[in-house]
């Protein structure tokens, strides 16, 4: 039997997958903030048409949404959505340790202790 080899992950996919550094960090906080927004969606048992008219969207976009199709919404739609939909979002922005080139993102989910982040 042939033997795998296995590389270890950095933690951050989209870097993984060859993203640059800023674009994987965007890619992080946009997909974060999706998640949130379809755990909202999905925990209050709403059907796309009654998500797309709290959301003031149409139905086609709730749908790309709860696909998880990121293209075309912006973290500040995204954050936007969130917010009409009774979600706090917070933004902490700090200095990244001495002798890291580069800060992390994240994105802390608080119902469920979920921590995504990029670094």
């Amino acid at each position: 039997m042939k033997r795998s080899i296995v590389t270890k992950g950095s933690g951050n996919i989209f870097r993984d997958l060859g993203f640059s550094e800023e674009r994987s960090a965007e890619l992080i906080l946009k997909s974060s903030l999706l998640q949130a927004l379809q755990d909202t969606i999905r925990e209050r048992g709403w059907k796309q048409v009654e998500a797309a008219a709290r959301l003031g969207i149409d139905q086609a976009k709730v749908s790309k949404l709860l696909a998880g199709q990121i293209a075309g919404f912006s973290v500040e739609r995204l954050v936007h959505y969130l917010s009409v939909l009774g979600q706090d979002v917070e933004v902490t922005v700090r200095r990244a340790p001495r002798g890291r080139r580069y800060g992390t993102v994240r994105m802390k989910v608080s119902r469920r202790s979920r921590m995504v982040s990029a670094s």
